[in-house]
């Protein structure tokens, strides 16, 4: 075969797999249809706490056309977290976890606050001290997540009792 042969037939051959590997590095899925990368987090912060539950609070914004939904929420610092609604059962504030999971509107916002929704940290694994920073991964419906570090700040307010069932148990 001649040098011009081979030539001609290595840029057939690349003629045809270039198209193919750009099909190929094509998921299907891209990043502005994936949950995490729709969301940002801002003003993430934890309320200090040596044992026992505590909460962190931030603001989760949407950017896509769409509603997107977090379900889940992980951290070393604790056994297990919760995402949690508080509501006001005749009087009493209490907190239990939100069933379905936390909604962020589609280009919208949703705050997490002390006396409102919020991550509830269960059973911790260590103390939370004030200015330690500590990372909490949010899961969303369509299986993505986002990892954030809080900083841990002191803050009294919001003695919530807690019902992960209808009897109440210590404050958060």
């Amino acid at each position: 075969m001649s040098t011009l042969t081979r030539a001609r037939t290595a840029a057939a051959a690349a003629a045809l797999t270039v198209p193919i590997l750009l099909t190929g590095c094509s998921s299907g899925t891209t990043e502005s249809s994936n949950d995490a990368a729709s969301v940002r987090i801002s003003n993430q912060w934890i309320k200090a706490a040596d044992s026992g539950m505590s909460s962190a609070f931030a603001d989760f914004s949407n950017s896509s056309d769409r509603e997107i939904r977090m379900v889940d929420a992980t951290s070393p610092a604790s056994a297990r977290m919760e995402i949690h609604e508080t509501v006001d059962t005749g009087g009493t504030t209490m907190m239990r976890p939100m069933a379905g999971g936390l909604v962020v509107p589609a280009h919208g916002t949703v705050s997490l606050t002390p006396g409102g929704n919020h991550l509830m940290f269960m059973d911790l694994k260590t103390p939370l001290r004030t200015g330690s920073r500590t990372p909490i991964t949010v899961k969303f419906a369509d299986g993505s997540s986002a990892t954030f570090t809080a900083q841990t700040r002191d803050f009294s307010g919001n003695q919530e009792n807690y019902a992960p069932t209808t009897t109440p148990a210590h404050g958060g």
